[in-house]
């Protein structure tokens, strides 16, 4: 029997991600269609890469990842909630720092991520993310050219 591959879709959750030029030269290096998704408040002029609009619903761009990943797509975000959906549907996810979000580590995430909000609604100040470094950027593209790597040979 004839198994068709299917090219993989590498999806990016674009509204704030900072590593949108290494998303565009790595994925361009493996032949892999990056599928930039963003609110139309963000909408710009951008002849080098797929950018799909959608509405400024908070979970907008969300819904429309989730509605359009295949199992062994690839998405990068760093929207725990989102990662929870995809990792469950067999789609890979990888946050903006490098770190691949494995489905088995979810629950524990989400429960620290329920945590903070919920010490936040209790007036206690909880630290914010720290500033995005070069460091940042070289281990996330060091990440997903491994990551890469794996899926697609």
């Amino acid at each position: 029997m004839n198994k068709v591959m299917r090219k993989i879709t590498l999806y990016v959750d674009a509204d704030a991600c900072p590593v949108k030029d290494e998303i565009r030269l790595i994925a361009g290096q493996f032949n892999v269609d990056a599928v930039f998704v963003a609110s139309y408040a963000s909408f710009h002029q951008d002849p080098e890469s797929k950018w799909v609009y959608v509405d400024q619903r908070k979970e907008a761009a969300d819904l429309y990842i989730v509605n359009h990943a295949f199992p062994g797509d690839l998405a990068v975000t760093q929207d725990m909630g989102l990662a929870s959906l995809l990792t469950g549907r067999g789609v890979t996810v990888l946050s903006i720092h490098g770190f691949e979000i494995e489905e088995s580590r979810v629950p524990e995430i989400l429960h620290r991520r329920y945590l903070a909000y919920k010490s936040l609604h209790a007036g206690r100040k909880i630290r914010g993310p720290r500033p995005f470094t070069e460091d940042n950027r070289r281990e996330f593209s060091e990440a997903l050219t491994k990551l890469l790597c794996r899926l697609v040979h």
